[in-house]
């Protein structure tokens, strides 16, 4: 394969051997090639989530927005809390995330405790 480069002002042609052919790097889309995009993928059925779980009241449930470890619980059933108020910490890949109260309220039930695994979307907390 030859080519012409053009470097600072001067002209250098260059031949190159190919010893193997290059295999195509994932994401990569050549100059000039047509792009298809790849296939949708299936999402994971409802059972391997937590988003399947049953409460009375959807809004009186505090859902997992991610799949992590439950690291602490600032809450109790019974407390009255506030909105935005702190009720536990999930670690997942080494940070933490704060849940904090959907609503303002009574605790009816804690459904994890520290060191559970929780998936996205299980039922962290209800509320009455």
């Amino acid at each position: 394969m030859k080519f012409t480069i053009k470097v600072d002002g001067e002209t250098y042609e260059v031949e190159v051997d190919v010893a193997a052919p290059e295999q195509p790097q994932p994401g990569f889309v050549p100059p000039n090639a047509s792009y298809q995009a790849p296939a949708p993928v299936a999402a994971a059925p409802a059972s391997a989530s937590g988003a399947d779980e049953k409460v009375d009241d959807e809004s009186k449930a505090c859902r997992s927005p991610i799949s992590g470890v439950v690291i602490r619980v600032d809450a109790e059933p019974g407390q009255t809390i506030d909105a935005d108020e702190t009720l536990m910490v999930l670690e997942a890949m080494k940070m933490e995330t704060v849940i904090t109260a959907p609503i303002a309220g009574t605790i009816k039930k804690i459904n994890h405790a520290a060191g559970d695994p929780v998936k996205v979307g299980q039922v962290l907390i209800e509320f009455e």
